[in-house]
């Protein structure tokens, strides 16, 4: 068996593009990743093109084999978006193996711990802002509509939420996000009154909708700096959240912000590889290690994973993308022991099941883990070229 294509297909998918890896052998098998330029990772489909020209007629099959060299290669520029194509060539190799064995992804990784996967319902309200209309749902526009939106999630059958930080008082009112540079508030990243105030309003309206049982996770992302997310935390503890999730590259800093938190802290999405996990751990800075399979790939999750079980902490993976992904996500979730819940993006546009050959099953809020061959679905390609992205990728 030898690779004879490498292409790259993409999809518009409302406020982003989904965009996939497509790896075809000489005796007719396809494996599929899903990766993603929209996250700070513009220009990685030429990155990928050009670290995927040299596997050209190899066997598929040796991946450690193959993603050691390119790891080699790549040694001296570690992490971003050289690791990003490493995951997406990765992925898409286990899934030609997994094809080749005639067996789910999950049972080469020592077969799946658990079948069904809790789910948390990820951006609650938070593209209801501005994508409503392609979305096909009603906006968001005020407090109300997150009581609504919370009775909403407990009547489908969800255990658990997360939502972002939402500021009712701008024109027109939208999520709150400094740290990625799309709101008022940075460089400097304070946690001001109006801020706290309205992480407040918001937590209380989900609250109040969704029920004392529900789990509600709060994503802060990088919009604040030390001091600000320990009051954060200190104005999160009146409405019992399920964790507090943080992105920080200073794992002594996350150390003291868990120290001065009442409630369990989430992080390390943004971080690439066990070597770049590893003082996070041995800081003991965080409560749930994220893992974001799309970015490391599925082999190399498994290793931070299984480094994290040493110090006694659960995962749940970065998973805000599409379908292709979730399942990605789900045979991680299936095969380590030490999982927490999963993230799903529920509110999304309404051709995203038809890009894939298998619909996810969701019952109850839990993902069925599929046990078809490789991931269990295959990309839809006419449901790809009936969306062309928004931008052209030559």
């Amino acid at each position: 068996m030898k690779i004879a294509r490498i292409e790259d297909l993409h999809c518009d998918a409302g406020w982003r593009d989904f965009s996939f890896l497509k790896i075809t052998t000489d005796d007719g098998l396809v494996g599929w990743s899903e990766y993603n330029e929209g996250y700070g990772s513009a220009g990685l489909t030429a990155v990928i093109r050009r670290m995927a020209q040299g596997l050209i007629g190899q066997d598929p099959r040796p991946i450690e084999r193959i993603m050691s060299t390119i790891y080699a290669i790549t040694r001296q520029a570690p992490g971003g978006m050289n690791q990003q194509a490493m995951a997406a060539i990765e992925n898409a190799l286990i899934d030609v193996k997994a094809k080749a064995l005639g067996i789910p992804v999950c049972e080469m990784f020592g077969g799946p711990v658990r079948d069904r996967l809790p789910l948390y319902w990820s951006h609650c309200g938070s593209y209801r802002f501005r994508n409503a209309e392609v979305m096909g749902v009603e906006p968001v526009r005020s407090l109300d509509d997150l009581v609504k939106l919370g009775k909403h999630v407990k009547e489908r059958g969800f255990k658990a939420l997360k939502t972002n930080i939402f500021r009712f008082d701008l024109d027109p009112p939208n999520m709150y996000q400094p740290g990625f540079g799309r709101s008022p508030g940075g460089p400097e990243l304070n946690a001001d009154g109006a801020v706290l105030g309205a992480i407040s309003d918001g937590l209380a309206a989900f609250r109040q909708g969704a029920g004392h049982e529900m789990g509600i996770l709060l994503d802060t992302n990088f919009n604040f700096k030390t001091e600000g997310y320990i009051k954060v935390a200190r104005t999160c503890e009146p409405y019992n959240l399920f964790w507090m999730e943080i992105d920080s590259y200073d794992p002594e800093g996350l150390r003291l912000i868990r120290d001065r938190a009442s409630m369990p802290i989430a992080s390390c999405e943004s971080l690439f590889g066990r070597r770049q996990f590893r003082p996070f751990f041995e800081n003991r800075s965080i409560d749930v290690s994220i893992i974001d399979v799309p970015w490391n790939g599925l082999a190399e999750s498994l290793k931070i994973a299984s480094m994290a079980e040493a110090y006694e902490i659960n995962c749940a993976p970065h998973n805000f993308y599409g379908h292709m992904s979730t399942l990605m996500s789900a045979h991680l979730c299936a095969a380590m022991p030490n999982f927490r819940i999963m993230e799903i993006d529920i509110d999304d546009v309404p051709w995203k099941d038809d890009l894939v050959t298998h619909p996810l099953v969701i019952q109850n809020g839990e993902l069925i883990v599929p046990t078809r061959p490789g991931w269990g679905a295959d990309i839809n390609e006419e449901a790809v070229k009936a969306h062309p992205p928004k931008n052209p990728h030559p």
